[in-house]
């Protein structure tokens, strides 16, 4: 099947829209093959702000109609207290609430991004996907992320090239409370990063630590700028690690 296929079985559609690389393609790919679209983007405390920055600026670049939704997901207990299966308890309340809101706006087919290269048996959110029949037309149709980039590119779509960016949530290790104050020290660390120049990196909490990874392509910067780093990522109460393991690229 091709989505110009999929789409003319499926003319009206919403879809969780987060501005990444697969969203903002499934995005495009819909408004050029379905009658009538609209995006819907989650914000909640897990996503920065430039995702959503993003969201809004492909959006407006393609002429879609984006309808922003806000959920209070520090209020979730399965979630917050960050069990091995929270992915699957935040992907339940995030896509309850969508799925409400766009079949309440007539839109009886809900979609989201999950393309042919992320393994079903290692996703916990891909479980309560299925149990709403949250379709991944990506997927269905065997469009592998390196495809989704290559195709981003013809259709000049910005985001082709834009490092994979799991949500806040994954920087805080199993079963350590989420609180709204880590997020936050996340959030403004990696932002301070990001100014600095790096890229595809992360910000992973231990403890009372920032443990910084980066790319091997990153690696030597970040040990010559360490003094800078320091002081710009400097949290009274919290040490900075530097893990001298290369972290893998878009994890």
């Amino acid at each position: 099947m091709t989505l110009q296929e999929f789409f003319t079985v499926n003319p009206k559609v919403a879809i969780a829209f987060s501005g990444g690389v697969d969203s903002a393609y499934l995005l495009a790919e819909a408004l050029k093959y379905a009658k009538e679209v609209r995006a819907y983007y989650v914000k909640t405390v897990f996503q920065p702000e430039f995702e959503l920055e993003d969201a809004k600026r492909l959006a407006k670049e393609l002429g879609a109609d984006m309808r922003i939704l806000t959920y209070p997901i520090l209020n979730e207990k399965d979630v917050v207290t960050n069990p091995s299966d929270r992915c699957y308890h935040c992907k339940r309340a995030l896509f309850s609430g969508m799925v409400a809101a766009a079949k309440a706006d007539g839109y009886p087919v809900i979609l989201d991004g999950t393309n042919a290269s992320d393994d079903a048996s290692d996703r916990p959110g891909m479980r309560a996907l299925r149990e709403m029949e949250v379709r991944s037309p990506l997927r269905e149709c065997g469009l592998t992320k390196s495809k989704i980039r290559e195709v981003s590119k013809e259709l000049g779509l910005f985001t082709w090239k834009k490092p994979a960016y799991a949500c806040l949530a994954t920087r805080i290790p199993t079963g350590m409370p989420i609180t709204a104050e880590v997020l936050q020290m996340v959030e403004r660390a990696e932002a301070e990063l990001f100014a600095m120049g790096f890229e595809d990196f992360r910000v992973r909490v231990l403890d009372r630590a920032m443990k910084l990874q980066f790319t091997k392509q990153w690696m030597s910067e970040a040990f010559a700028r360490r003094e800078e780093i320091i002081s710009r990522l400097k949290i009274e109460g919290w040490s900075i690690l530097l893990d001298l393991v290369p972290r893998e690229g878009g994890l």
